[in-house]
C-alpha cells in the first residue's frame, strides 16, 4: 500500500471558501489525498482565493512566487488555484504563473478528482464553468471523522443584488440554494463528528429559498435536529429580512442572539449609487423590528467608507446611522475597485480622504464595541467551549452573543454549552468564572 499523498490548502477570505476548503480536501480524500499543515514537503497545495479584499489577485501571485522553491526542488509537486479569483481570472493565471497545474472555480470544485487525474499526466486543467450539474450532489458525504464543536454548511450560494462594487455575482454566479432536506442530512452527519453549532452560509444567505418557507423554515428544520444546540446565518441583506425569520430570532431557543445585517452607508444618495435597493431608513426600520423580536441581539454589520461621489455630509449620515444602531461587532473598509464593476469606472476619491474617514469611522465602532463588551460583565452567560487557552487550565468559547469568552475550566468542557459569569472584559474578548 502506497503512502498517503499530502495535500495543503491556503485559505483566503471568507467563511465560505473555509467551508469549501473542506470539501475539497474530502474529494482528494478519495485520490488518496491526506490534509496537511505545512506546504513543505506537500504533494498538492491549492490557494483558495478571496476576490473580495483590495489587490486580491496580486497577492495571490505573491504567494505563487513564493511556492517556486518548493516547486523547484520538487518537480512532482501539484499547485492549484481555486475560489473566486480563480473563477476571474481564469487562463490569465495559467499565462502568468507556469508553475500552476490546475485552476478551478467556486462551481466546479466537486470535479478536483478528476482534474488530479489529468495532471499527474502532465497537462494542465483549467475549469471556470458554472455547470449545471450540482456540486453538492457529487461531493461525497460528509467524513465521521471527529471534530471540533463548530461548523460551516453552505446553505445558498451567488446574488443576484449585483451591489455596484461587488464581484460576487461575477465570480460566484446566480442565487442557488440546496435543497433543505440535503442540508439537514449534512447537518446531521456534523452532528455526528462532534458538533455542536453550525453557521449557515451564503453570499446572500437570508434569500434562501430551498424550503418552502424560506431560511426560518430551514431554521426551524434544523432546530428538530438532536444534538445541534446552536445554529447561526450569514451574511444577510436587509431587504431579505421577513416576517418568518425575525420571528425566529424571538421564538427558536437554538437561534442565537446575533446578526450581521450589512449596511454599508448611512447616506441615501450613496446607497442608491451603490445598487443596494434599501434606505437608511429602510435599514433601520428592520433593525427595530428585529430587536422588539429579540430585545438582546447583537448586531453586527459592514460599511464601506469612500464610496465614488461620497461627500463629508455622505459620511456623517454613515456616522449617524451607526450611532443609532450601536453595534457590537463590525467590519469597516476603504473602498477599493473591483475590475468589471460598475463602481470601478467612476471617479475615486483620494486616499488620504478615505484613510481620514476610516479612521474617524472605526474610532466609533470600536468605542461601541468595547461599551457592550464592558455592558457584559456580571452578566451570565453561555458558552460552547472549543479550545485550550494560552495558560493552564483556560478554556475558549464563544457565548450565544459570539464573544470569544475564557475561563478556567477542566479538559471535559470542550464540545459543551456551559454557563458563565463575566468578570472582565479585555480588547476582543471576555474573561469570566464557570458556574
Amino acid at each position: 500500500m502506497s503512502d498517503p499523498k499530502k495535500l495543503f490548502i491556503k485559505t483566503y477570505g471568507c467563511q465560505m471558501n473555509v467551508y469549501d476548503s473542506e470539501r475539497m480536501a474530502e474529494a482528494l480524500g478519495g485520490k488518496g489525498y491526506v490534509q496537511t499543515d505545512t506546504a513543505d514537503g506537500a504533494d498538492m497545495i491549492l490557494l483558495n482565493t478571496c476576490h473580495i479584499r483590495e489587490k486580491a489577485a496580486e497577492k495571490v501571485y505573491s504567494d505563487l512566487g513564493r511556492l517556486k522553491p518548493l516547486k523547484d526542488l520538487n518537480p512532482n509537486l501539484k499547485i492549484g488555484v481555486t475560489g473566486c479569483v480563480a473563477q476571474a481570472e481564469g487562463q490569465e493565471i495559467m499565462r502568468r504563473s507556469p508553475l500552476v497545474d490546475l485552476v478551478v472555480g467556486p462551481q466546479s470544485y466537486h470535479r478536483l478528482p478528476a482534474m488530479d487525474d489529468a495532471i499527474q499526466t502532465g497537462a494542465k486543467a483549467l475549469d471556470t464553468d458554472f455547470p449545471e450539474d450540482d456540486k453538492f450532489d457529487t461531493l461525497k458525504s460528509r467524513s465521521k471523522a471527529k471534530r471540533g464543536p463548530t461548523a460551516f454548511l453552505t446553505v445558498q450560494e451567488g446574488c443576484d443584488k449585483f451591489c455596484a462594487f461587488c464581484v460576487v455575482p461575477y465570480t460566484r454566479g446566480a442565487e442557488v440554494s440546496r435543497p433543505a432536506d440535503r442540508v439537514v442530512r449534512e447537518a446531521q452527519e456534523l452532528v455526528e463528528s462532534g458538533v455542536r453549532e453550525i453557521t449557515l452560509l451564503g453570499q446572500n444567505v437570508n434569500a434562501y429559498h430551498g424550503h418552502e418557507d424560506g431560511l426560518a423554515g430551514l431554521i426551524w428544520a434544523l432546530n428538530e435536529v438532536d444534538g445541534l444546540e446552536r445554529i447561526r446565518f450569514t451574511t444577510s441583506h436587509p431587504n431579505d429580512m421577513d416576517d418568518a425569520l425575525i420571528e425566529a430570532h424571538g421564538s427558536c431557543s437554538k437561534l442565537m442572539p446575533y446578526l450581521h445585517l450589512p449596511v454599508q452607508s448611512g447616506s441615501d444618495k450613496i446607497l442608491k449609487a451603490m445598487n443596494r435597493k434599501h434606505t437608511a431608513e429602510s435599514y433601520l426600520k428592520v433593525i427595530a423590528r428585529i430587536r422588539d423580536a429579540r430585545p438582546d441581539i447583537l448586531l453586527s454589520g459592514d460599511f464601506i467608507v469612500g464610496f465614488p461621489g461620497e461627500t463629508e455630509a455622505d459620511f456623517e449620515a454613515t456616522l449617524d446611522l451607526i450611532r443609532a444602531v450601536e453595534y457590537g461587532q463590525a467590519y469597516s473598509f476603504k473602498y477599493s475597485t473591483r475590475p468589471g464593476t460598475p463602481a470601478a469606472e467612476k471617479p475615486q476619491l483620494p486616499d488620504d480622504v478615505m484613510d481620514e474617514r476610516l479612521q474617524r469611522l472605526q474610532a466609533l465602532l470600536t468605542e461601541q464595541q468595547r461599551d457592550i463588551q464592558r455592558s457584559m460583565v456580571g452578566r451570565e452567560v453561555d458558552v460552547l467551549f472549543e479550545k485550550k487557552g494560552r495558560t493552564e487550565g483556560q478554556m475558549i468559547g464563544k457565548s450565544q452573543y459570539l464573544h470569544a469568552t475564557y475561563a478556567d475550566a477542566p479538559m471535559d468542557v470542550l464540545g459543551q454549552v456551559r454557563r458563565v459569569r463575566i468578570t472582565q472584559s479585555g480588547t476582543n474578548s471576555l474573561g469570566g468564572e464557570l458556574l
